[in-house]
């Protein structure tokens, strides 16, 4: 391989957290700039059963998911640069995939091939930075890539809907590939290899059911991941509810794109607060704060609804300010949470960021489906669901901190 893709010099600071919150944003690009095309897709591809359209967001969860638990084991043993060129490789083919289908089944199989791909930047990422930080400075890091990140679905929405308008749904995929290519190339280009030929564990069955082992009898580590399962979901609830609220009940879909990106803006003020605070005050304190305030946030807006004194239209400030607050939390927990179940795990960190990621992940999509059914035209289900998950979020950090 040419030195051009062996640098040998480390990064910036700067340039470091801005590769990896790039990494991490293709991801959440794969999502939010989906939402305005759902209608659009339902049109073209299930006429008969428009909801379908929604596993389109789906599909892509589960493929992330699933590829976590290849994508990580493989990035202990050739390496982590490779491991996430091959996942926005696989990335690129399922965009072209997705932009040629001509039926739901094909797009979603392109959708889950999408995730598959893209599952290698967002949990080798974590173990890039796992190889270079630890503990709260790793917190500390994670913070910084999250603010960074946060503008990525800020804006993903409103490239969705400049696409849509000018060149149709499947030009959004196009969108995807340049993005891909343009993050494979600065990796490639620009990051130094993170984890040495004398650190790498070999890709065999044996050793991953080890290292399985380790993560999962940890109990402290099962139960942060649990805890990651409850905030994921809600976050995935609010995502599939939000677009439906905004247009059934308070008639914004056309200005959904604007509220979406300035609520994310300001959310993404919470990575910044969090690092400021973390070294001092330390990830397991943040993090069960943030829950503890959602959970309060939370039964206050539920007493409010279900008494009447706040309802309809004129409820929207209340109801903004309630998202808000659900993006604010994922901004302080989600870095900490991450750097908490890695800490005691760095020598298997590519595996454990892998574990962590897919059952989390996965396991959120149960979550929130239930939170997602249950919508019955108000905000009253979604600010249930996030009321229950944050409190047993609550608990599940409380449990963590007593265990052994």
């Amino acid at each position: 391989m040419p030195q051009l893709f062996r640098p040998a010099r480390p990064l910036s600071f700067p340039e470091f957290i801005s590769l990896m919150a790039a990494l991490f944003a293709l991801a959440a690009l794969s999502i939010d700039a989906m939402l305005p095309a759902l209608p659009q897709i339902a049109d073209d591809l299930s006429p008969d059963a428009p909801s379908s359209a929604q596993l389109v967001v789906t599909s892509f969860v589960l493929g992330l998911g699933g590829g976590m638990l290849l994508m990580g084991p493989l990035s202990d043993a050739i390496g982590r640069k490779s491991v996430i060129a091959l996942g926005i490789g696989i990335y690129i083919v399922g965009a072209l995939l997705a932009a040629v289908a001509d039926s739901l089944p094909m797009l979603l199989a392109a959708r889950v091939l999408q995730g598959f791909g893209i599952s290698a930047p967002r949990t080798v990422g974590i173990a890039m930075i796992r190889d270079l930080y630890q503990g709260r400075l790793m917190a500390r890091v994670m913070s910084f890539v999250m603010t960074v990140f946060i503008l990525v679905p800020a804006a993903a929405p409103f490239l969705g809907q400049s696409i849509l308008t000018f060149a149709g749904w499947r030009m959004i995929f196009g969108a995807f590939i340049v993005f891909g290519a343009f993050a494979m190339c600065w990796l490639l280009l620009r990051q130094p290899e993170t984890l040495p030929q004398t650190a790498r564990r070999p890709f065999r069955l044996r050793v991953i059911l080890d290292a399985l082992r380790q993560v999962l009898s940890n109990r402290r580590v099962v139960l942060y991941i649990g805890t990651l399962m409850l905030g994921f979901g809600q976050m995935f609830a609010l995502l599939s509810a939000a677009q439906p609220i905004y247009d059934h009940y308070y008639d914004r879909a056309d200005s959904f794109a604007f509220w979406f990106a300035v609520q994310a803006l300001i959310a993404g003020t919470a990575g910044l607060v969090n690092a400021a605070l973390v070294v001092r005050l330390g990830m397991r304190r943040i993090a069960l704060a943030a829950f503890v305030g959602q959970a309060l946030i939370s039964a206050v807006m539920t007493i409010l609804w279900t008494t009447g004194i706040i309802g309809g239209a004129e409820s929207f400030p209340v109801f903004f300010f309630w998202t808000v607050s659900v993006f604010y939390v994922a901004g302080l927990a989600f870095g900490n949470l991450n750097a908490l179940t890695l800490e005691p795990l760095g020598h298997i960190a590519g595996l454990a960021s892998a574990v962590v990621g897919a059952v989390s992940t996965v396991l959120a999509v149960g979550v929130a489906v239930p939170i997602t059914l249950a919508f019955d035209g108000t905000p009253l289900p979604l600010m249930v669901g996030v009321l229950l998950a944050s409190g047993l979020a609550v608990l599940t950090m409380i449990l963590a901190d007593r265990a052994p």
